[in-house]
């Protein structure tokens, strides 16, 4: 079984379902309130142990009782804990999540202490046994230090930098990821030119583009591939990002086959949408049951 190592954010959620999100100076009724764990990093790595991936997790969370609950969460899940901080009267960061009833979500939190992970905190030995590394949302200096590390042992890295990139400078560990996930919104601030081609800034690595219900591209310096997604009712979109990296990974790790993980990736964010809640992601069985029901 492959090991893959996730860094970067872990959260507790409040997911408060609502008829609309809000609009300056208005008001959305709440139709249900329910809690469970979040962070990019510790999303991947929950979907990656339901896709029967070895996976673990570099993070950090307070000694309160959100960081409890978030540490039994991942640890039901089947996550590895052991790179995960407990930092000494601190408060895990909390986000809550408004899902309309179209299943858009807009995100309000504080960060709490999901970046005190710094780079000399790093364990260098847990970077270097495992198989691959995923970079999400994080300290940037804490990003290109496991991104060093990981690259000098020879072990392949992706990177998904999230919402925040407009805000944040990722260059020297976005310089050595193999794959990088993005959306549309992100890959415009990121990319200048045109990633498809050859000597262009991201012509010589993995760059997945995701289109939300719209599916996904896959680029390659040999092929570029579309998927156009699964026709799902959407019911929470919130997740769906890190369900869909996981997939991609757990099938592209596992044997190559890039055209099957974008399908596969593609399956696991659909059917992480058509659910409530960011840690909805579906198991290895039900990926597959869905797929053969669709041809």
């Amino acid at each position: 079984m492959i090991t893959v190592l996730t860094a970067g954010h872990v959260n507790w959620d409040v997911t408060l379902r609502v008829d609309r999100l809000p609009e300056p100076d208005g008001e959305s009724a709440i139709r249900s309130q329910s809690q469970s764990g979040g962070g990019s990093a510790a999303n991947v790595a929950a979907a990656l142990a339901g896709l029967e991936v070895d996976a673990g997790l570099v993070g950090s969370v307070g000694d309160d009782d959100n960081g409890v609950l978030a540490r039994r969460d991942l640890e039901a899940a089947g996550v590895s804990l052991e790179g995960l901080r407990v930092v000494d009267d601190a408060e895990t960061a909390v986000k809550y999540l408004l899902v309309d009833d179209e299943g858009e979500v807009a995100v309000l939190g504080n960060d709490g202490v999901n970046e005190a992970v710094a780079p000399d905190d790093v364990d260098s030995d847990r970077i270097r046994s495992a198989d691959h590394v995923h970079l999400t949302s994080q300290r940037p200096d804490t990003a290109t230090r496991i991104a060093e590390i990981a690259s000098d042992a020879g072990v392949t890295i992706s990177f998904d930098p999230g919402r925040r990139l407009e805000d944040r400078e990722y260059g020297n560990a976005l310089a050595l990821a193999d794959i990088l996930f993005a959306n549309d919104r992100e890959i415009a601030s990121l990319l200048e030119g045109e990633y498809e081609h050859v000597g262009s800034e991201y012509g010589d690595r993995i760059v997945v583009v995701k289109h939300g219900g719209d599916g996904a591209k896959l680029h390659t310096p040999e092929l570029t591939y579309d998927h156009p997604g699964f026709d799902v009712e959407p019911v929470d979109t919130a997740g769906a990002g890190d369900a869909f990296a996981a997939g991609f990974l757990a099938v592209a790790l596992t044997d190559g086959d890039l055209e099957r993980a974008l399908e596969y990736a593609n399956a696991c964010g659909a059917l992480t949408a058509s659910k409530e809640g960011a840690r909805s992601a579906p198991t290895a069985t039900t990926v597959e049951k869905f797929l053969r029901s669709q041809y």
